[in-house]
């Protein structure tokens, strides 16, 4: 088979306009002004891996769409992969698959805790943890994530201090972190999971961004560092991020811990909920033949990274992207343009026509940041950079 140009694939720019696409439908709904270009939510502009898109293509010709279960090989891709990419050894019977990781972040915050409990999470981090974990009824406290020379670094006496003055039951772990683009080291990764079993707070790690992982940085799933750690550890993953699959809705959850599990499933067979067979096909396919197209993706999402750098170093210094150890999306902090908050905001979306993500809604700590997803054809960023250098210029 010859090999293939995944820069030309990458560079397809696909009409996503009036597709009930989020990402680019709706904007006049969301206070966001016509013409503005987005590079908010974290999905790509990309198509899926071709396996993926035939798997679910002929699982859609089907016709029947009924009640459907992962099967023998869902299962067996899903622990490959794991294993090949992350030398990580899963059970089946540690797997438990949900519609998608917040979900699955909800249903075992509700099933490990109680309302009126605390959970503990790290600013700047996840828009979306804070809100539904107090939608869930319970208390939200932060140990802020410390920037110290352009890089983020951990507090572990503030971890632990927090920890322990609040009460949390869980902890709620970003790893690779979104949005700063960090991947926490084995010996910070260890260092928070002891101070973990010594206040006895479980941890629920998301590590959904886990495929995406530069350089000479490693993705190490949380509950593989220590034998004590798979005790008190969920660890939520899907192929959603990594392939491009997000609306079809397929995530799992590794826990080795059965008591875990049995809480967990009993929290879930509450709401009923299973995977689709066009999902289930898609994510099968994905799992056991998207290596290579994985590769050409960080390859190229990395190389929109450097040409993002460039652009801005030249045209307009006063943003300056954070190093992207992981994840696809870009940190950026805007302090040399002046503006507060508010002005930096309005300045994105009515005068660039912009849509970034407000680094606020990840935590006050981010205030002065926005986001950007990188995720999409290098004509893309070519044109939202060339607004945005032109507006602030």
């Amino acid at each position: 088979m010859s090999k293939i140009d995944y820069k030309a694939v990458f560079s397809k720019v696909i009409e996503r306009r009036n597709t009930n696409s989020l990402k680019h439908d709706g904007m006049a709904e969301r206070g966001m002004p016509e013409g503005v270009l987005p590079f908010w939510v974290a999905d790509m502009d990309f198509e899926a891996p071709p396996e993926a898109v035939l798997a679910a293509t002929r699982a859609a010709a089907h016709g029947i769409y009924g009640y459907s279960i992962p099967g023998k090989g869902y299962y067996e891709a899903t622990i490959a992969w794991q294993k090949d990419r992350f030398g990580w050894e899963v059970d089946r019977d540690w797997i438990i698959s949900t519609p998608g990781v917040v979900f699955m972040v909800a249903s075992a915050v509700r099933a490990l805790s109680e309302p009126g409990d605390t959970v503990m999470i790290q600013n700047p981090v996840y828009a979306v943890f804070a809100p539904v974990l107090r939608a869930n009824d319970r208390k939200v406290v932060s140990s802020d994530l410390r920037l110290a020379d352009g890089r983020y670094e951990i507090d572990f006496e503030d971890f632990s201090k927090t920890l322990e003055e609040s009460g949390a039951r869980i902890f709620l772990l970003c790893h690779p972190h979104n949005p700063i683009g960090r991947v926490w080291t084995r010996e910070e990764l260890r260092r928070m999971g002891e101070i973990c079993l010594e206040h006895d707070v479980l941890v629920i790690s998301d590590e959904i961004h886990q495929d995406f992982v530069y350089g000479d940085n490693a993705h190490i799933p949380f509950a593989s560092v220590d034998p004590a750690f798979p005790a008190i550890t969920v660890t939520c993953t899907a192929p959603s991020k990594t392939f491009n699959l997000a609306g079809l809705q397929a995530s799992n959850a590794f826990a080795a811990n059965p008591e875990l599990r049995k809480r967990i499933r009993k929290a879930l067979d509450a709401c009923d909920v299973g995977l689709n067979p066009i999902a289930i096909a898609a994510a099968e396919a994905a799992y056991r033949h998207g290596a290579a197209w994985l590769e050409g993706l960080k390859e190229y999402i990395l190389g929109n990274y450097g040409w993002l750098r460039r652009e801005l170093a030249e045209g307009l210094p006063g943003v300056k992207p954070h190093a992207l150890e992981a994840t696809y999306l870009a940190w950026l902090d805007c302090s040399g343009l002046g503006l507060t908050h508010l002005e930096l905001v309005k300045a994105f979306a009515d005068k660039a026509k912009v849509w970034l993500n407000d680094g606020a809604t990840f935590g006050t700590n981010g205030s002065g940041f926005m986001r950007m997803n990188l995720a999409c054809p290098r004509a893309t960023l070519d044109e939202g950079i060339r607004r945005i250098v032109g507006a602030f210029r």
